[in-house]
């Protein structure tokens, strides 16, 4: 089971999520690792600010983020190209999703399965925060 932090109490946020995507990525700093891919899980979970552009009652796509664009992105993040270390395609995956200006944090969380025999996984989650809500 994946548990993020959760999200502050003093911000209005929508939290989307993207939860337990499993990708065989090129991915891994050591000689055994290049040219092969290993199977990571990404999870995604962004919030978009809830006070601005919610209307009660508006069914429609402009009002939020697409998850399919999300996930198209983070698959060919993973795949296009090999990645030393989990903590830089973190990062690339929260530059990438943040450059939506609705979101205004992102969290990223991506994880190595088949590393050790007694653990489920390894990995690293980070957290960005837009610079618009830094300033507020």
């Amino acid at each position: 089971m994946t548990i993020l932090a959760p999200w502050p109490a003093d911000r209005s946020l929508r939290r989307l999520f993207i939860k337990d995507m499993i990708v065989d990525a090129y991915i891994g700093v050591f000689p055994h690792e290049q040219g092969v891919t290993q199977r990571i899980r990404i999870n995604v979970s962004f919030g978009v600010d809830d006070s601005r552009e919610l209307v009660a009652g508006v069914d429609d796509l402009s009002r939020t983020v697409s998850y399919e664009t999300a996930v198209v992105t983070i698959r060919r993040l993973a795949t296009e190209t090999h990645t030393q270390l989990v903590e830089t395609l973190a990062e690339r995956i929260a530059m990438e999703v943040m450059k939506d200006r609705r979101v205004r944090v992102v969290r990223i969380m991506v994880e190595k399965l088949d590393i050790f025999s007694d653990m489920d996984s390894v990995g690293v989650e980070i957290e960005r925060w837009s610079s618009q809500q830094a300033s507020c």
